[in-house]
């Protein structure tokens, strides 16, 4: 078995694909109505087509999962970030850990959870 890609749930596809582009690199790699695949795993649905295909209500914001990013150039990343169109709601401000590592974590415009750090 092997994991293939993660899904995501946005409520406003073209908006999810330029922050994904902007801020991480991240290509269209297939675009099928409301379903969009871009490079590294990362799936974005439309939330109509999830609550349908569930038959519950989605709960943004529920800090059970979050979407994991390594950067080497943390300082980089920051400035791309206060650069970014998109308000940013942080969960954990940009902080050194006690190892020597910088992370941070936010949210995504539609409420997912986010964190980037300097690889290990």
């Amino acid at each position: 078995m092997k994991l293939k890609n993660v899904l995501i749930i946005v409520h406003d596809m073209e908006r999810s694909k330029k922050y994904y582009k902007e801020l991480f690199g991240l290509d269209v790699i297939l675009d099928n109505d409301g379903t969009v695949i871009l490079t590294e795993g990362l799936v974005l649905q439309e939330a109509g087509l999830w609550e349908k295909a569930i038959d519950r209500e989605i709960i943004p914001r529920n800090h059970a999962a979050e979407l994991y990013f390594e950067e080497a150039d943390m300082e980089g990343f920051l400035r791309k970030l206060d650069s970014c169109e998109e308000t940013v709601q942080y969960v954990n401000r940009p902080a050194e850990q006690s190892c020597g590592r910088k992370m941070v974590r936010f949210y995504d415009p539609d409420g997912n959870l986010i964190e980037v750090a300097t690889p290990v």
